[in-house]
């Protein structure tokens, strides 16, 4: 170990003590559970199954797959943000709620890595996509769900895969995170109309005034509602995030295939925009020009 702070040893005396502490290790896998066999390296590695000749086809899958691991951790930690946020525990769900938007974040660049694709190399390869589309990405649509935009035509896509329709369909049944934060509300005391308390949760919440009080309030006096105050907050990163991921995601398939229709049948370019203009949580964005 080195004797100097902040600065690895260095020269042939560093290489010999790592050498001895590798011969020293223990390495019978056979017996025990080693790196790859955590992760199942062998699965993911080999997942990649490239349809066309064309070399550009593996960044096109390698992008996708990343993107449905990260979703999956979103959707881990947003589904457990909810529970938290249901049985008035705020503080574990800030933590949940932060490394939600650090996710998106991830899922930001991997726009960008995509981008470095040009229309040539991916027109190159379309003809062997077939009807494959993000839009059929069932985890993203349940993202969607949990944080409100709930659509019960959004089920269609996913039809043909009962294991996932029954998934989509019970998280557009339940309340969304943001209808437990306004549940939330409503049990600490505040004025919020029964009619956000209990309703239809297929649909979307849509604004509503009593909900845009309470969070004035909140904001108005942040020392005294300091845990709501702080949800709001982690409510509105969340948005931004989601919204520069929603944003790269547009302007990547612009770059790429213009106003082409997308692989499923989409609009394309058209779909995504109209998506720019969606609002999750409307109260929360309303009350910066109200205070």
């Amino acid at each position: 170990m080195s004797n100097h702070k902040g600065c690895p040893m260095s020269g042939a005396g560093a290489t010999e003590t790592s050498d001895a502490s590798w011969h020293d290790a223990q390495m019978d896998f056979a017996k025990d559970m080693s790196y790859g066999d955590y992760l199942a390296l062998d699965q993911i590695l080999n997942a990649q199954h490239p349809l066309s000749p064309e070399h550009n086809e593996m960044l096109f899958i390698v992008q996708h797959q990343t993107s449905e691991l990260w979703m999956k951790l979103a959707l881990h930690e947003l589904r457990a943000a909810r529970e938290c946020v249901r049985q008035d525990q705020l503080p574990p769900a800030f933590k949940m709620l932060t490394r939600v938007s650090r996710i998106m974040e991830q899922l930001v660049q991997a726009w960008n890595v995509l981008a470095t694709m040009t229309p040539p190399e991916y027109s190159a390869m379309r003809p062997y996509l077939g009807m494959s589309s993000g839009f059929q990405s069932f985890q993203y649509r349940e993202i969607e769900f949990i944080l409100g935009n709930k659509n019960a035509a959004m089920l269609r896509p996913h039809a043909h895969q009962p294991q996932h329709l029954a998934l989509l369909e019970e998280a557009l049944r339940t309340p969304s995170l943001y209808d437990e934060a306004i549940r939330l509300m409503a049990r600490r005391g505040f004025a919020i109309d029964a009619a956000c308390i209990e309703r239809d949760w297929t649909r979307p919440a849509g604004e509503n005034a009593s909900v845009e009080a309470a969070w004035l309030e909140v904001y108005r006096k942040p020392e005294a509602h300091w845990e709501l105050y702080e949800l709001g907050e982690k409510f509105v990163d969340l948005e931004d995030a989601f919204r520069q991921w929603r944003f790269r995601h547009v302007t990547t398939v612009e770059r790429v295939i213009g106003f082409k229709r997308g692989t499923g049948g989409t609009e394309g370019v058209s779909y995504l925009r109209k998506m720019l203009d969606v609002v999750l949580f409307p109260e929360l964005w309303k009350l910066r020009t109200d205070l």
